[in-house]
């Protein structure tokens, strides 16, 4: 398969006029990517579109979450997580005006992280009217005894029966407590196999698995089908593994993005979003558009 991909872009180049790697060729012009996509499909081994977390740009989502919204989409990023940033996930609009706004600007709001323990009924009626695949929940803390975990396996069932049936779907994203021993046990075990695989999907954030002590590629390989989101955010290697606060600009950190997004793919994640929480040198919104850059090159 890697050499066949090598193939490809190698096969890709020369058809521009280059005969070095992919690496040393001078960049090409948007409209030359766009129409070579469009005569042949996305190269073998290239991401595809990508997301954000909007999270990561959230100071500037509470001051203008349209102006914000809009400068997201001009770097390239053509799929929108939200979250509840005290307004509702529509930030203070009816869902369908919020939708519009996003379709005007080529964006697909596909999810967004939400409290859903709280009105998920209303929340999931008006994500489904709108076409949301996926209502996330985002954060539920370290729990004291795994009979804690227990009945979040249950809660989280019946979250992904009310979601269904609404048309969208449940997903839990994880920090890095659910992957830390409690009781002789991986709480994140058991909550992947203690909750209905039709009802219930995971949103594998990237850098926690990894704070953790655990290797990402091992739970895509071991749980398929079971992570179709993922938070693409990377550890700077500078700060301590044990510092919760050391995310940096993709590509700059430790984490292989290639082999894990690569193998995130094989075992069906479709969806990959960046998410960036600390911004040594430098700004949110800078941070998002270097992200953008980091995925836009990123060959698996």
């Amino acid at each position: 398969m890697k050499d066949r991909r090598k193939f490809i872009q190698l096969t890709a180049a020369m058809s521009m006029g280059a005969i070095l790697p992919l690496q040393f060729c001078s960049p090409k012009k948007e409209s030359d990517s766009n129409s070579q996509e469009a005569a042949i499909g996305p190269l073998e081994g290239s991401l595809g579109a990508f997301g954000l977390q909007l999270w990561s740009v959230k100071e500037s989502m509470s001051e203008d979450p349209i102006e914000t919204i809009k400068k997201v989409a001009s770097f390239g990023y053509s799929q929108i997580e939200g979250f509840n940033g005290g307004k509702g996930i529509f930030w203070g609009m009816k869902n369908t005006e919020f939708k519009s706004i996003m379709d005007d600007l080529g964006l697909d709001f596909f999810a967004s992280h939400t409290n859903t323990f709280e009105n998920l009924e209303k929340q999931a009626a008006e994500a489904g009217e709108i076409g949301m695949k996926y209502l996330i929940n985002p954060y539920v803390g370290p729990q004291k005894s795994m009979d804690d975990f227990k009945r979040l396996a249950d809660d989280f069932n019946k979250h992904g029966e009310i979601c269904k049936q609404n048309g969208v779907r449940f997903a839990y994203h994880n920090h890095g407590y659910t992957f830390e021993e409690l009781e002789g046990q991986i709480p994140q075990e058991y909550l992947m196999e203690n909750t209905d695989p039709n009802l219930v999907d995971f949103e594998l954030d990237l850098y926690w698995v990894y704070t953790a002590g655990h290797d990402p590629i091992k739970w895509l390989e071991k749980y398929p089908n079971r992570f179709p989101i993922g938070h693409v955010k990377d550890k700077d290697g500078d700060v301590e593994i044990s510092d919760p606060k050391g995310s940096t600009i993709l590509g700059t950190g430790v984490l292989d993005f290639p082999a894990i997004l690569g193998k995130g793919k094989d075992n069906g994640m479709n969806h990959f979003v960046v998410e960036q929480e600390r911004f040594e040198g430098t700004s949110p919104m800078e941070a998002a558009e270097k992200n953008a850059n980091y995925m836009k090159n990123l060959s698996l």
